[in-house]
């Protein structure tokens, strides 16, 4: 096949027009509409069904689009290794991962590493949905689980557990609870059951629920737990990687805890040369031995 051809076509399908595939070709429409009639012709199909208000593809068309999608990432994966420079360090990085840890533990240390390489552009991605690393859907995930995915270079990080936590005002005002029965005087905080989490969160979520709770509060991710907790509403199951930007959370009963959470670090293999991804997963790296480092100084000051 002409592969301007198949560049054509996949610009026509992903916008659905002639008219705005044309416009980011910077081809007229009608030159655009020879170059599909032409492929058409040649793979001896209609790739579209064509109406007023655009273009849809035919089911051969999905089929071919398909492809192109899959071409164009390739594409898109060695136009990156090939820009990442030897000597610098620039260009965009697609970084997914989850809301709670991207918006609570990395993002407030990204600026250290712009400090250091102001080129670099991140697009950080969060939302509790894998992505496809070897589709390039992102260039770097950091996950709750170790990825399934086949050509992946992963690197575990670190461990984390679900814990309780709550303000020292709602502490002195309720009292610090010292068993779990306690909690019939106390209000839960937590996910709710149908919110994407750690599976090990919502075990402990669910044992906890076993006992009396005098009053509950359910919300869809990590962050609006915490926000809760720290204007004062209960105790809150929240993950400790927290407590080193939230020094005033208490921890609450210490001997209850979630099992171990792996932390995850992974990239496709093909971009293992990639300066930009070296020197993030670098970074996450040395932030992490920091972190490790610090939480063992914290953990005995932190308990009630």
């Amino acid at each position: 096949m002409d592969w301007d051809k198949l560049r054509i076509f996949h610009a026509v399908a992903d916008a659905g027009s002639l008219t705005h595939a044309g416009d980011t070709l910077h081809l007229s429409q009608s030159a655009v509409s020879r170059q599909i009639r032409a492929l058409e012709e040649g793979l001896n199909t209609t790739l579209f069904h064509r109406h007023a208000r655009g273009l849809i593809l035919t089911e051969q068309g999905e089929l071919l689009f398909d492809a192109t999608k899959h071409m164009s990432k390739r594409l898109e994966a060695a136009s990156a290794r090939i820009r990442d420079s030897e000597e610098e360090v620039f260009g965009e990085l697609r970084v997914t991962t989850t809301i709670g840890f991207g918006s609570l533990w990395l993002a407030p240390r990204l600026p250290a590493l712009y400090e250091k390489y102001p080129d670099l552009k991140i697009d950080l991605m969060l939302e509790e949905r894998l992505l496809d690393l070897p589709m390039r859907e992102a260039d770097v995930a950091i996950r709750m689980k170790e990825p399934s995915q086949a050509d992946l270079i992963r690197r575990r990080l670190m461990t984390i557990n679900m814990r309780l936590y709550a303000s020292p005002r709602y502490l002195a005002v309720n009292g610090v609870p010292q068993t779990l029965d306690d909690f019939s005087t106390h209000r839960l905080i937590s996910q709710n059951a149908s919110s994407a989490q750690v599976s090990a969160g919502a075990i402990l979520v669910s044992e906890l629920m076993s006992h009396m709770i005098g009053s509950r509060l359910t919300v869809n991710n990590y962050f609006g737990v915490l926000q809760a907790v720290i204007h004062d509403l209960g105790i809150g199951l929240l993950p400790d990687y927290l407590t080193q930007d939230f020094p005033d959370l208490v921890r609450v009963l210490p001997d209850v805890q979630s099992a171990e959470v792996p932390v995850f670090l992974a990239y496709p293999e093909e971009l293992r040369q990639s300066k930009r991804v070296e020197v993030f997963r670098d970074f996450v790296s040395e932030e992490v031995i920091a972190y490790r480092r610090r939480q063992k100084e914290s953990d005995s000051s932190t308990a009630v």
